[in-house]
């Protein structure tokens, strides 16, 4: 489907115009296509709902290629480490996406919850993401709450908005970040030149605060060293932890979108370098989270042990003597 902006609608949110556009289509909807990439402006795609566009604009939305609204349901085990009425504590292993979209409709973790769950999970977040109420990266595991009632996502979906829930992280990084604890705080926003990553922005995008604290560094022959990091999250922003971390001047080991790109592998331990080349993603996991149960008002906590390929490479370096 395509549009042309004329005079009147200059600098209109893309959002708001092609909500006016299309009326029978929710903005919330909108907002999805365009967070997918299924719209393009002047041929170019663009992720942002609220990008400006100007006279004479060429707009395209493409249908054909949405995800259906169909959920195929996928016989896939699941790590659920509890279980009530109302919420899922699950598990996330590494390589696996939370909820369909643009190259996944099948395999993700909604597809598991579909099979085993059917629709007794939470409706709020549209049919594409039932009983999702927050993500985490496909190549990052560990803890996730899911929502089997409206009133138990509504419930949730406030303590994220308000920032009241606890949620710790574990990483492996390059190098030793320096203060070895502290507090990062910026705006994080997508990167101008590549629009699948994101950037710290000292003056736009949504603002992001990670409390960090280096547990323990490792030297691996001198060169490099590696620290073993813990991260507490006080907002939830997209790759927040990964951005902030190259912030900082380090990256997570096995991350393909904001890690080193050069390594001096000649001064690397041989049998750490072979751990490092079997990654499949970055070493960042979810280890506890902490909040209100939406039904008993109780404060609950639930922590999760690092998955294997995680903690191997971790009593490697504990073991390791020169």
């Amino acid at each position: 489907m395509k549009f042309f902006v004329n005079k009147d609608e200059n600098l209109k949110r893309i959002d708001v115009f092609l909500t006016q556009k299309i009326p029978n289509i929710s903005r919330t909807y909108i907002k999805k296509l365009i967070v997918d990439g299924f719209v393009k402006i002047n041929k170019i795609i663009i992720y942002s709902p609220s990008s400006k566009i100007r006279m004479n604009d060429q707009i395209n939305i493409n249908f054909q290629k949405k995800v259906t609204n169909k959920i195929v349901p996928n016989r896939i085990s699941l790590n659920i480490l509890f279980e009530d009425n109302d919420i899922i504590v699950i598990n996330k292993p590494i390589g696996m996406v939370v909820h369909p979209g643009a190259g996944n409709v099948e395999n993700t973790l909604v597809n598991a919850l579909k099979y085993k769950y059917s629709n007794n999970l939470s409706s709020i977040n549209g049919s594409l993401r039932p009983g999702i109420v927050h993500r985490i990266d496909k190549n990052t595991s560990g803890l996730l709450v899911v929502a089997k009632n409206n009133f138990s996502h509504f419930k949730l979906s406030e303590q994220f908005e308000n920032h009241s829930l606890k949620r710790i992280y574990q990483c492996l990084v390059w190098g030793v970040i320096r203060p070895l604890s502290g507090r990062i705080e910026t705006f994080i926003t997508r990167n101008l030149y590549k629009r699948q990553i994101m950037s710290v922005s000292d003056y736009k995008g949504k603002k992001a605060i990670t409390n960090y604290k280096t547990l323990k560094t490792f030297v691996l022959n001198e060169v490099p060293k590696v620290s073993l990091v813990e991260c507490k999250l006080e907002t939830g922003r997209t790759h927040q932890i990964r951005v902030h971390l190259e912030y900082k001047g380090s990256s997570i080991i096995g991350d393909d979108k904001y890690g080193k790109k050069k390594l001096r592998f000649k001064k690397i331990n041989e049998k750490f370098l072979n751990y490092i080349s079997e990654l499949s993603g970055q070493l960042l996991h979810a280890k506890t989270l902490e909040f209100i149960h939406p039904r008993t008002n109780k404060w609950v906590k639930f922590n999760s042990n690092l998955p294997d390929h995680f903690q191997n490479i971790l009593n490697f370096l504990n073991n390791f003597k020169g």
